[in-house]
């Protein structure tokens, strides 16, 4: 996204009043992007980035250069991304893995918190087994009504919402809006997965997430759909009936993203 475009979407979030914003260092130039626009309204936003690091001292370099790129002196919430794979996992929450180099930045006032994020069927059990071994001030994953409908992730979810209310742990929330994966690939696209388009289908899968206490929504990055989300979540409301949900699954050819096999990775 070149620099204008991008400075007409932050603008939507000032006129809106939303006052986070969630970005990664694996996100293109999104960081880039936003630095000039946070040297003027750093203040009013909790700024969040990510790092794809498993190591100490890549995760400690990444954050560095996330600053640099973001122009600022710390984040509000550093998170380790797509957590997922156990290697991974191992190696992050390793002796000079991840989670102790992050710890350290935070003591140094590089981040205020820690967060850890990821995909798939399995992130709601691996977030949990997370929170077992770091005490995380945030996770993201997916959650929308095709994938609820799912027995597996849905126990999993529910079990790791527990542990959040106990706990006081944010709980982001991603893909509320999500339709399925592209059938037939459009270029240019702005978004991995197709989304749905704006309308009641989405409005209804907002208030599916936002409906429920202690969820917060990320919007897609498909920055056409920023509009339509801010106003259904502006608007409220219940969560929509499984009925509703149901038939829009139907209409829409609503499918969840990830299988548990080989839809597993994006």
């Amino acid at each position: 996204m070149r620099q204008e475009r991008a400075d007409e979407v932050l603008a939507i979030l000032l006129e809106s009043g939303v006052n986070h914003i969630d970005t990664a260092a694996s996100y293109g130039d999104s960081e880039l992007r936003i630095a000039p626009w946070l040297a003027e309204h750093r203040g009013r936003f909790f700024l969040a980035t990510k790092t794809g690091e498993r190591s100490g001292d890549g995760a400690r370099a990444s954050l560095e250069r996330s600053l640099t790129r973001l122009g600022v002196d710390s984040v509000d919430l550093i998170q380790l991304h797509n957590l997922v794979e156990p290697d991974e996992w191992e190696t992050a929450h390793g002796p000079g893995g991840a989670v102790e180099a992050l710890a350290r930045a935070r003591d140094e006032g590089l981040a205020r918190f820690i967060g850890v994020t990821g995909h798939g069927l399995r992130i709601a059990g691996m977030h949990l087994r997370s929170l077992e071994r770091f005490d995380f001030s945030s996770v993201l994953l997916p959650y929308n009504y095709a994938l609820m409908s799912i027995d597996r992730y849905r126990a999993d979810m529910e079990a790791l919402l527990g542990v959040c209310e106990q706990r006081g742990v944010a709980v982001q929330t991603i893909k509320s809006v999500a339709r399925r994966r592209w059938q037939e690939v459009p270029a240019p696209r702005f978004s991995w997965y197709e989304p749905l388009p704006g309308g009641d289908a989405l409005a209804r899968a907002v208030h599916y997430v936002l409906g429920r206490p202690g969820l917060f929504l990320n919007s897609s990055s498909d920055v056409r759909l920023l509009r339509p989300t801010l106003e259904a979540a502006d608007a409220g409301g219940p969560v929509p009936a499984d009925e509703e949900m149901a038939t829009d699954v139907r209409r829409h050819d609503i499918e969840p993203l990830f299988d548990g096999t080989e839809l597993e990775r994006i």
